[in-house]
Order: C-alpha cells, then sequence, then structure tokens
C-alpha cells in the first residue's frame, strides 16, 4: 500500500531542504546537458577516448557486389591523420589487442624489450626451402615486431616519396610488422647476400604497371642493403629504370607497360589518360627491351579498371589511327594474354630465362567491404582483415584473374611462376598509401588533406609493407632454383 505523506511531514521536510535546493538544482541540471551533450555526440569518438574499452566488432566480408569502374589516379596523395593509433599489446603467445579494436587470436611474434641480435654468421647459415608442392599463397597474416620490417624506410635512399608514408606523416607503423604464414609450411629466411649471389651477372625486370614498379622499389630496398655506398646505382631512362649492383655485375630494372602491349598509356611520365586505348595484338615495340633478360615478372591489371569497356584501335598509332572499337574488358583482357603468351613462347629460352606473372594487385575504396561504415575508403584503416573464414570481396575481377592464370598456366614450353598475391592481398586494407603520399609530385593542400574521401590512394602501398611479401615469393622461387 502507498503511503501519503502528512501536511506536517511535508512541510517539516521542505524546511529540512530549503538551505540545498539551489545546489540540488545545479547539480540535476549539470547532469542533464552533460547526458545532452554526450548523446549528441558520435559514438564512435567517444569510444576512442582512454577511459573507455570500445565494443568489440566481428569482422565480416560483404558478398560480391556489382561491379563499378574505377577512376585510376596513378599519381598518388599525401594527407596528415589525427585519429588514435592502435597499439599492440603482448597478452599472450598467440592473441593481440589492439587499443582501438578486439581481442584477436592470431598468431603474434613480439619482441621482449630486448635487442634482437645481429649474428655475423648468419650468412652461413643453412636455408630451408618449403616443399614444392606447399601452397604458399594459402595462409595467415601474424603479427612480427621482431623480424619484420626487412629493412628501414630511412635506410633505403632509393624509395620515392610516393611510398615513404612514416615520412610522409604516417603515424603508426604498425602495417610495416604483419608477415605471411603459409599454412602448411614457411617461407626461407630472407637473406640479400643469398639472393645476390644467385643473381651474380644477372639481370632481373619487373614489366608492367605501378604496382609492378611498387614492388621494384622494395626488390632495390631488399639487395642495396648489403651492397657498400658508391658501388650501387640507379639510372632512369624513359621506360626502363636500372638499379645497379655494381660488385656482383648484376641489375634489378623495371619497364613501364601497364597493358603489356602498345597503348596510348605508355609514355612513363605522361601517361594520365582517361581515354585509354590499347593495341592488343601488338607488342613488339615493348618486348625488344625484355630479351635477354634472367628473371622477368610480369603483370598488368589497375589500369584496365577504369571503364567497362576497352577501346581497342582499328589500324595502328603510327598511322595516326584515331578510331576504335570498344570491347568489353575480359575480353580484351584474353586478347592481350594470348598475345603475351604467344611471344614468350617464341622469344624466351626456359633453360636461360624464369618467367613469373603476378595476379591482380587489390584496391580498398569501399569500407563497407570490410563491414567498417564509419570507414573513409583505406584512409583510416591501421590492421589487416583479420578474419580469413568468410570470402573476401573488395571489388577485385576475377574474371581478370582467371584469364591471367589460365592463359599462364596452359604454357607448355616456358613454365610460369604464376604469384597468386591476390587474396592475401585483399586482407591489406591497412597497407596503402593513403593520404601519405604525393600526388603529381606535390604534397596535398591543407584542403585536400582533410577530404581522403577524394584524394586518398588505396591502390598503392607504403613501403616496407605488402610488396616485400610479393617479393618473398620471388626470392623463394629464385634461390631455390639450381
Amino acid at each position: 500500500m502507498r503511503r501519503k505523506l502528512s501536511p506536517l511531514l511535508i512541510s517539516e521536510t521542505m524546511k529540512q531542504k530549503k538551505n540545498n535546493n539551489l545546489s540540488v538544482f545545479v547539480v540535476v541540471f549539470t547532469i542533464i546537458l552533460f547526458a545532452l551533450f554526450m548523446y549528441n555526440e558520435d559514438v564512435k569518438s567517444i569510444a576512442e577516448f582512454p577511459f573507455n574499452r570500445q565494443k568489440a566488432q566481428e569482422i565480416q566480408e560483404k558478398q560480391p557486389s556489382e561491379e563499378n569502374p574505377i577512376q585510376i589516379n596513378e599519381n598518388p596523395i599525401q594527407e596528415e591523420k589525427t585519429e588514435e593509433i592502435a597499439e599492440v599489446k603482448n597478452n599472450s603467445e598467440d592473441k593481440i589487442v589492439l587499443e582501438k579494436g578486439k581481442e584477436v587470436e592470431v598468431p603474434v611474434v613480439i619482441e621482449d624489450n630486448k635487442e634482437v641480435e645481429e649474428d655475423e654468421e648468419d650468412d652461413e647459415e643453412a636455408i630451408e626451402l618449403p616443399p614444392k608442392d606447399c601452397d604458399l599463397f594459402t595462409g595467415q597474416w601474424v603479427y612480427d615486431n621482431v623480424s619484420r620490417p626487412l629493412y628501414k624506410e630511412d635506410e633505403c635512399e632509393f624509395l620515392t616519396a610516393q611510398v615513404t608514408c612514416m615520412r610522409n606523416g604516417r603515424k603508426d607503423s604498425m602495417y610495416q610488422h604483419w608477415k605471411w604464414q603459409p599454412r602448411d609450411c614457411n617461407l626461407p629466411k630472407f637473406k640479400p647476400k643469398l639472393l645476390l649471389e644467385k643473381l651474380r651477372g644477372k639481370r632481373l625486370m619487373f614489366v608492367g604497371d605501378s604496382l609492378n614498379r611498387n614492388q621494384w622499389e622494395s626488390m632495390v630496398c631488399f639487395v642495396q642493403s648489403v651492397v657498400p655506398p658508391g658501388r650501387k646505382s640507379l639510372i632512369k631512362s624513359g621506360s626502363l629504370n636500372i638499379f645497379t649492383i655494381e660488385d656482383y655485375n648484376t641489375t634489378v630494372e623495371f619497364y613501364w607497360a601497364p597493358f603489356l602491349v602498345e597503348s596510348n598509356s605508355d609514355d612513363p611520365n605522361m601517361h594520365s589518360i582517361m581515354n585509354r586505348i590499347i593495341m592488343p595484338e601488338s607488342i613488339e615495340k615493348h618486348a625488344v627491351n625484355w630479351k635477354d633478360v634472367d628473371y622477368l615478372i610480369f603483370n598488368t591489371y589497375i589500369w584496365w579498371m577504369n571503364t567497362f569497356k576497352i577501346k581497342v584501335l582499328r589500324g595502328t598509332f603510327d598511322e595516326g589511327a584515331t578510331e576504335y572499337d570498344e570491347v568489353e574488358r575480359p575480353v580484351a583482357y584474353s586478347r592481350v594474354m594470348r598475345t603475351w603468351s604467344k611471344w614468350v613462347d617464341q622469344n624466351i629460352d626456359p633453360n636461360r630465362t624464369q618467367v613469373f606473372f603476378s595476379s591482380m594487385s587489390p584496391l580498398h575504396i569501399k569500407s563497407l567491404d570490410w563491414d567498417n561504415p564509419g570507414g573513409v575508403k583505406c584512409a583510416k584503416e591501421t590492421t589487416p582483415i583479420l578474419n580469413t573464414t568468410i570470402p573476401i570481396n573488395v571489388g577485385t575481377d576475377k574474371r581478370l584473374f582467371v584469364a591471367a592464370h589460365n592463359e599462364s598456366q596452359s604454357m607448355k614450353r616456358v613454365p610460369i611462376n604464376f604469384l597468386n598475391i591476390t587474396t592475401l592481398s585483399e586482407y591489406r586494407k591497412d597497407a596503402h598509401t593513403s593520404v601519405y603520399t604525393i600526388r603529381q609530385g606535390k604534397m596535398l593542400s591543407p584542403e585536400q588533406k582533410a577530404d581522403p574521401e577524394n584524394y586518398a590512394d588505396c591502390i598503392h602501398w607504403c613501403l616496407p609493407g605488402l610488396p616485400d611479401t610479393w617479393n618473398e615469393f620471388l626470392y623463394t622461387s629464385i634461390i631455390s632454383r639450381t
């Protein structure tokens, strides 16, 4: 039964509280204002305060969505980011804790606050090669701050401003510390001197677009670390960049050919052309530069993603032809792959030259693809996609993947090493240059820096970073060859 206060009791109570009414009112009013303020604040921002623990988020991969043409800009950008940096703490031997995320059960190699000693006899240590039938491309990313990165950004003078993300203002360095761990075997320990011995007196050349240039820069950093000053040089001449290691009579080269075949985008400096036109059966103008090379690494992908259909020239550029047909992307790509494979078959001596073809390097331009509705493309990503149990779809055109794989694996006279980098790279939404790069040779203006939606480069990769792993696959194949 509810009781009622008598008038006398009410009067007494009011007298007792008379002196406290004002202070109580102030306290209550303050609490209400604070609550309203907190309610109107962005929840994500609140969760990032140090006295809050962010809710765990399940990393879900979206189902395949309709493919859209992508506007590609080969000249990336730079920005300063101000969001909190995720840190890694050593909670146990098989877990990492992300300050801004959940506890994720993944293998971790953590350094116990002591220097990793450099063993002078390390170069003579036996290398354990993976079995030939081991699938190097199926596995998981392991956080490793002991052996990664394989080189330091500020110790490789040949890196361009396009890829030096830390120098360009990136605050977190976690992206440098992820190591690829194959499921059923191990990648051999990287030893630059061993690689150089294998390359002694030989030429290694990357051929393709700016993603292969990205990988070429990584390889240059790999080998230059053990070469004395004055015994190495870099010469850029038109489409060809040549890094020379004098003591080994070795070159590590990059040749610009974004479609592999002849196109109106072949100028290495002036190629930002939206109306791209190709000659899918014409390859010799480029290919004459590929002869007498001992290791050839080809790729072509990103320049195909600008439109649904590809413009195929009627006639030749030399004749001044301007008319073209529009061909479905996978049809045109397959024609180029057949032209490439025919040239390889007719011009490569498999006893001398080892040929590789790298699969598609993915983009990360829609944060909803990895279930992050609050993201801005790849600009605010600091960790990989770690849930590898759900298929990934970040918009990679798998039709081109199939065409490249089938054509390269159907070749009989010259075996092709197909470097399947696509899926493992799709996990690395954190590793792009994003806004920590340049655009048309210049850093961004403050207004551009504040607009990652329009200026973030989610195509190219920071170095040290993901392309180092691609080169580990290349390194494994080269040192395995007797």
